[in-house]
């Protein structure tokens, strides 16, 4: 695997790490609904010591760095026309990158929208709701998120690889036999002749 490959590689793996862990701390953090307090029948109190926005938020921020890295990094390949095998094989990395950006962008949504709830509650946003139905991040859905923006970057990794070590067999297969530009090379073979 040359340098380049291998440097993209880690990075991306370390963004989405850092994304799966800040998603998993934000669940171990989230505000319980034993946590919230009801003032009244319409108003409901947070508590304001929670790290859940800043690791909800660190989350997101990681998963989009890994998107990006992985973008940049592919387009170039994506660009290039050249000609695509017409096996199922090709079939394969096609379907890696489109749930991965499927997977990143339900990820990167409802991190966003969990981190963004959290802080109106960590600002002192009181909720209004009637019967005391207080609204809390509900139980496995920062620890989802963490999962599918796991699996995004995972599968982001799989296509960068598949597609490099595609564009590298393309290379070395056109590298194997040089381009003669139509010039017929070798001797002209001329049939014998009979006489008689």
């Amino acid at each position: 695997m040359e340098r380049k490959v291998l440097l993209v590689c880690c990075a991306v793996g370390l963004l989405g790490l850092v994304s799966a862990a800040a998603g998993f701390g934000a669940e171990l953090t989230r505000i319980k609904r034993s946590q919230v307090k009801f003032i009244s029948d319409t108003q409901c109190e947070y508590p304001d010591d929670t790290p859940t926005f800043g690791l909800g938020v660190t989350a997101a921020v990681a998963l989009m760095l890994a998107r990006i890295i992985i973008n940049v990094s592919t387009v170039c390949n994506c660009c290039k026309r050249r000609p695509q095998p017409s096996s199922s094989n090709s079939a394969v990395p096609r379907f890696y990158i489109v749930f991965s950006w499927f997977a990143s962008g339900i990820a990167f949504y409802l991190l966003i929208a969990c981190a963004t709830l959290t802080l109106n509650h960590r600002q002192g946003v009181e909720s209004m709701y009637s019967g005391n139905d207080c609204q809390v991040v509900k139980p496995g859905v920062f620890a989802g998120v963490a999962l599918s923006s796991l699996a995004s970057v995972v599968l982001g990794i799989v296509y960068y690889v598949k597609l490099n070590s595609a564009k590298n067999s393309d290379m070395s297969k056109s590298g194997s036999i040089p381009n003669q530009g139509a010039i017929a090379m070798g001797q002209p073979r001329i049939p014998p002749t009979q006489h008689g």
